[in-house]
């Protein structure tokens, strides 16, 4: 490797850096303390710390960087020139690590999870944020308030975190729950927010069996990975959510690939259905299936590609989400601990199973999991692809009409642009005999203002917290303001907002919006749709 991370501390001494340490309960309160070192957590603490905060970031896990350093390397830009501020400065500097220096088509805004998370330690290093790893929060009686202020947290290991404001940057948005903030989970019906592309999806295309095909083995019995139904009534509400994966990167560079081998716990039974798919494929498409036909891989540097869910039956564990947004630590580590060994057994199926066809089994074992990509998880990513938890209901609720029609908005903080894309969110046997995938939105959106008040709980709930992650959104509205970029923009903006908020000593729904977006713009933010700067020109 050249370039930046010979000119950055190896992990290894980032992570000794930034090792946990005791903080003293009796310790006067830190100016902010940010929940989850996401991509969204780690701008907001940098763009507090830049203000002139003291800022402790939370990190349950030991990585900095969520899914942008946790496989989601084919970044979701859509229209580049809207991805301003400190997020577009972490892509830019990404692709000068490659000796790239512009921004101008999709290929340069792609790299390899440890740039970028060298990128967030160093960043992290230069603007004095206090990072602590392994520090969650105590899964019961973890925030203290007073009145609607939140006075500190408690993680597991029983430190008490005081401070003037507090982030929720988490995908699950505990501290936000603990905090007494209103949330919702799943699918809001049409009729809640007047949204044609709400509730359940009965017709959709995408990522769809191509032919009928049968749910039931030669015995008459539902196979596995499918679900008896009914699927719902059209448009229909409900508490279900899109699919998560993980997102893999593999090279096929023979010396860096790792081989595929049989998980504990494997079971062929449970592609009896991808098996089924796999074996009428030419029949019904008249050619061999490729790898490509069951994943989507986009490749990125060093003959590395992010493989990520295409299809009607892949990585995606469809249906296996619906409780993580509000189980127990317990059971929300058992999701996760079985979507990994889904995604080895998919993989390891795909790999040796006599029944795919030999062409697609070739090509799979052409490629393996990166040896120098998450070193201490062997090759799997470390984070799970949670698209959709927990969202508030914030001071304001972000909705369909706000992507496609009420596109400006005068508090505006970040603009969004890319397409509605909520994945799959179960997969069904139908009334005729046959089975299909259900939940898919893929609806184009034109560039679009996303207001303040999606970040900000309801003050009669909480004064001193924001909330850039589990944003207030409805579905159909987070199906497309979701996407990591976004979420690094609202983080800039929430730490902004913090600074202005400590200064002020006022609640963070009262700060000046003008002046926040003042701040913003002077830190090359792009906040509106007649902005003239182009997002290349910055």
């Amino acid at each position: 490797m050249t370039g930046l991370l010979h000119r950055i501390f190896p992990l290894t001494a980032a992570l000794l850096l930034f090792a946990p340490s005791a903080i003293s309960q009796s310790a006067p309160p830190d100016d902010l303390v940010v929940y989850g070192g996401t991509a969204s957590g780690v701008m907001t603490a940098y763009a507090a710390a830049k203000e002139g905060l003291h800022v402790v970031l939370l990190e349950p896990g030991t990585h900095l960087g969520g899914m942008v350093t946790g496989g989601l390397s084919a970044t979701d830009v859509a229209h580049y020139q809207i991805i301003g501020g400190y997020a577009r400065e972490f892509y830019r500097q990404a692709a000068a690590h490659y000796g790239v220096h512009t921004l101008n088509k999709h290929d340069d805004w792609l790299s390899e999870p440890k740039v970028g998370e060298a990128i967030f330690q160093q960043w992290l290093k230069q603007a004095g944020v206090e990072v602590k790893f392994h520090e969650r929060l105590k899964e019961h009686g973890g925030v203290s308030k007073s009145g609607t202020t939140v006075l500190s947290i408690t993680t597991e290991d029983g430190k008490v975190w005081k401070a003037k404001t507090f982030a929720d940057c988490s995908y699950e948005g505990d501290l936000m729950a603990q905090a007494g903030v209103h949330y919702t989970v799943g699918r809001e019906g049409m009729e809640v927010y007047h949204e044609d592309l709400a509730g359940v999806r009965v017709d959709t295309p995408k990522h769809q069996f191509l032919w009928k095909i049968s749910p039931l083995d030669e015995k008459g019995k539902l196979m596995p990975e499918v679900d008896p139904g009914p699927m719902g009534a059209n448009g229909a509400g409900d508490k279900k959510v899109q699919a998560y994966n993980f997102r893999m990167i593999l090279t096929d560079s023979p010396g860096n690939k790792l081989p595929w081998t049989k998980p504990e716990g494997y079971d062929a039974s449970n592609f009896a259905l991808l098996a089924k798919y796999l074996g009428e494929w030419k029949e019904h498409m008249h050619r061999e299936p490729t790898f490509r036909d069951v994943m989507n891989p986009v490749m990125i540097p060093n003959h590395e590609a992010d493989f990520n869910n295409n299809g009607a039956f892949s990585s995606d564990y469809i249906g296996k989400s619906w409780t993580y947004p509000d189980a127990g630590y317990a059971e929300r580590q058992k999701i996760w601990d079985d979507h990994l060994l889904y995604t080895k057994s998919f993989l390891w199926f795909l790999a040796s199973d006599s029944r795919v066809p030999k062409q697609l089994q070739a090509e799979v074992n052409s490629w393996g999991r990166a040896k120098d990509e998450f070193l201490d998880t062997e090759g799997w990513p470390n984070q799970l692809y949670i698209r959709e938890g927990r969202r508030m209901i914030g001071v304001y609720v972000m909705k369909q009409a706000d992507l496609q029609t009420d596109r400006t908005k005068p508090d505006s903080i970040a603009m969004g642009s890319y397409n509605s894309d909520s994945h799959n969110i179960q997969r069904v046997a139908t009334p005729d005999g046959g089975v299909r995938n259900e939940g898919d939105v893929q609806v184009s959106v034109k560039p679009y203002e996303i207001a303040f008040g999606t970040i900000l709980p309801k003050k009669e709930e909480t004064v001193n917290l924001l909330v850039p992650v589990c944003l207030s959104a409805s579905h159909v509205a987070y199906s497309s303001v979701r996407m990591e970029p976004q979420y690094m923009m609202l983080g800039q903006a929430a730490g902004v907002t913090a600074a202005m908020a400590v200064r002020g000593k006022t609640a963070v729904q009262e700060i000046d919006v003008k002046s926040l977006q003042k701040r913003l713009r002077e830190q090359k933010a792009i906040l509106h749709i007649d902005q003239e700067e182009s997002g290349d020109s910055l």
